[in-house]
C-alpha cells in the first residue's frame, strides 16, 4: 500500500500574472491605442502639410477699363443691387462719380459680416476732397439672409476685390485702397497683387490673424483646413462669425506675398485699437510695415487708446458717434501719408 504520508505530493504554483483573456484584452487595447495615436499622427501631419495656395490667390487680373468702362461696370453692380430684393437697402454698393475722371479715386472694403453703410461719412469725405469712390458690397453680404456669409470664398472674395480695383483704376489717375477687419486683409492683397493700380494702401483693425485670445498661433492652419476647406461642419460662434468664412480670408493672408513689389505704392498707413478682442495687433501693424519696408515708401500708424472704449469696428459712424468727422479726417490723412492725430 502507498503511504500517504511517504508520498511525493506535488502542488501547481499559483499564477502570477493576468488571466490568459484578460493578456490578450491588454495587448489589444495597446494595439488600439497605438493605431488611434498612429492615425492622430498622419491627421495632424496632413492638416499641416495641407497646400494652402492657388494661382487665384497669387495673382491679379487687370482690366484695364477707361473713364467710361470703369463708370459703366460700378453703376451696374450698384444697379444690381438696386433690383435685387436679398439684398438690403442700406448695404447696397455705392458708387459717388464727379461724372469724369479725376486726378485721384478710393476703393472702400467694407469687413466680414458688415457692409458699405459702414463708410457711409468716410465716403462722402473722400468725395469732398475731389476724389471718385466706389464701396462694392462684397459677396453674400449685406443680404436679407443674414448667414449668407458663410458661404463666402477665398477665390470669391479675391476676384471681386480684384474687379472693383480695376473699376477705381479706371476712376482716377492715382488709385489707392481703403480696408476694414477682412477688407484689409482684401486691401493688402491689392496693393501686392495689383501693382498696376495701388498707389496707397489704408488698413483699418486687419484681420490678419484671430488674437491669441480667440485662436492661438499653432490652431490657425487646421482651423483653414478644417473650416476653410469645409472639411467640417461650420460653426457660428457668439459673435455671429462663421469659422468657414473667417477661415477665406486667413487663407488668404496666408498667401501674401514674402517679399512685395509694388513701384506705384507711395505710402501705407495702419490704425488699430488697443482694445479690439479679436485681431492680433502684432501682426496688423508688423505686415503693413514690411510692405513699406519692401517698397521703401512711408508707413504711418495710429492705435487708439483702450479708455476710448473703440474696438474692433472703429469705422461705423454708429460706433464711433461724434468723433466720426475728426476721426475720419484722420484716416484721410493717413491714407493720404500724412501722421494722423486724433
Amino acid at each position: 500500500m502507498l503511504d500517504i504520508e511517504d508520498a511525493d505530493v506535488v502542488t501547481a504554483e499559483p499564477e502570477t500574472g493576468p488571466p490568459a483573456s484578460r493578456r490578450t484584452w491588454l495587448r489589444m487595447i495597446g494595439l488600439f491605442a497605438g493605431v488611434l495615436l498612429l492615425v492622430l499622427v498622419v491627421v495632424v501631419a496632413a492638416l499641416f502639410a495641407w497646400p494652402l495656395g492657388s494661382d487665384r490667390l497669387r495673382s491679379g487680373t487687370p482690366r484695364g477699363y477707361d473713364f467710361a468702362a470703369a463708370l459703366a461696370a460700378g453703376q451696374a453692380v450698384v444697379s444690381a443691387d438696386t433690383a435685387a430684393p436679398q439684398v438690403r437697402p442700406d448695404c447696397r454698393s455705392r458708387l459717388l462719380s464727379h461724372g469724369a475722371k479725376t486726378a485721384k479715386s478710393v476703393l472702400l472694403l467694407h469687413g466680414y459680416t458688415s457692409c458699405p453703410s459702414d463708410y457711409a461719412a468716410l465716403a462722402q469725405l473722400f468725395y469732398d476732397r475731389g476724389y471718385n469712390v466706389y464701396v462694392p458690397r462684397a459677396p453674400l453680404h449685406g443680404l436679407r439672409d443674414t448667414l449668407a456669409y458663410q458661404g463666402v470664398t477665398a477665390a470669391g472674395l479675391v476676384g471681386y476685390a480684384d474687379d472693383a480695383m480695376s473699376v477705381v483704376a479706371g476712376l482716377g489717375n492715382d488709385a489707392g485702397v481703403v480696408g476694414i477687419s477682412g477688407g484689409g486683409v482684401l486691401a493688402t492683397w491689392l496693393a501686392e497683387y495689383r501693382p498696376d493700380a495701388v498707389a496707397h494702401l489704408l488698413v483699418l483693425s486687419p484681420f490678419y490673424r484671430p488674437s491669441t485670445a480667440q485662436a492661438p498661433s499653432v490652431a490657425i492652419k487646421p482651423l483653414i483646413v478644417l473650416f476653410g476647406f469645409r472639411v467640417l461642419p461650420d460653426h457660428i460662434d457668439d459673435n455671429g462669425f462663421s469659422f468657414a468664412g473667417l477661415s477665406q480670408y486667413l487663407r488668404i493672408a496666408a498667401n501674401y506675398a514674402d517679399e512685395p513689389r509694388n513701384e506705384r505704392l507711395a505710402n501705407v498707413a495702419v490704425a488699430i485699437s488697443a482694445g479690439d478682442p479679436f485681431i492680433d495687433r502684432r501682426a496688423a501693424v508688423d505686415i503693413p510695415t514690411a510692405i513699406a519696408k519692401d517698397n521703401a515708401t512711408s508707413l504711418h500708424s495710429y492705435e487708439f487708446a483702450a479708455p476710448l472704449g473703440l474696438a474692433h469696428n472703429i469705422l461705423a459712424p454708429a460706433n464711433l458717434g461724434g468723433r466720426t468727422e475728426s476721426i475720419d479726417t484722420m484716416y484721410f490723412d493717413l491714407y493720404e501719408g500724412r501722421a494722423g492725430e486724433q
